[in-house]
């Protein structure tokens, strides 16, 4: 499985290189946003970390254009621990964001449940490969979403959370079992994170808003009034 770490520090970058490596990982380098683009273009990778405060092109750009051609899970890291950047980086397009310094440990248990979570993804694809609730069409190949025959954008993390309703409709999550199951793993316990996302998807959603219900005292759930 290859990985690609974009970090200007040679540091960091050896580091988790050097972890990554014992857990038979195929890893690759790059210094700069720049050269991590042209490394993308040339190569499948199945993750990338990537850093924020870089020289030439920074993170945020990075991801940007990272976005434009890949769907790749990305991992962020930054010395930024606020909820602002956090939020910042989920809006682009990231998948995970981890504050410096951090533990090889934990960011290989990030990993491994992202690239878990894309492999059942993929697994567990419905017959069917298409949900259609109303103007509401979910393709779940291509990671299509239309709202009244409009292609709508989505950010990878909206796209699973969808998902993950459509493929539970009608039933009842709390915020903790949304975080286990969509993310992967306990967000450091920050409910936040999903309300901000569920937001997020109701907005891009626009009518259809609708079928996200809020179950007060509990959480959330999904519901057409239609079978998938």
């Amino acid at each position: 499985m290859k990985i690609l770490i974009i970090d200007d520090e040679e540091r960091i970058r050896e580091m988790i290189k050097e972890y990554l490596s014992q857990e038979e990982f195929d890893v690759n380098e790059a210094s700069n946003g720049l050269d991590g683009l042209e490394l993308i273009k040339q190569n499948d990778y199945s993750l990338i970390i990537l850093d924020v405060m870089m020289p030439k092109m920074d993170g945020w750009s990075t991801c940007r254009e990272i976005r434009k051609i890949s769907k790749v899970p990305i991992i962020m890291l930054s010395a930024r621990g606020e909820e602002y950047d956090k939020l910042f980086g989920f809006e682009l397009g990231v998948d995970d964001y981890i504050v410096k310094p951090f533990s090889p440990k934990e960011l290989l248990a990030r990993m491994n449940a992202i690239i878990r979570r894309s492999s059942l993804t993929q697994e567990n694809k419905s017959l069917e490969n298409k949900f259609k609730a109303e103007g509401l069409v979910v393709e779940f190949d291509s990671r299509n979403v239309y709202v009244d025959e409009n292609l709508i954008s989505l950010t990878p993390k909206e796209y699973e959370l969808l998902n993950f309703f459509v493929q539970n409709t009608n039933m009842v999550f709390s915020r903790e079992q949304l975080l286990t199951s969509v993310w992967g793993y306990d967000f450091m316990g920050d409910f936040r994170t999903v309300d901000t996302h569920i937001k997020m998807l109701r907005d891009s959603l626009k009518s259809y808003r609708k079928f996200i219900k809020t179950v007060w005292g509990t959480g959330y759930k999904f519901e057409t009034g239609e079978k998938k």
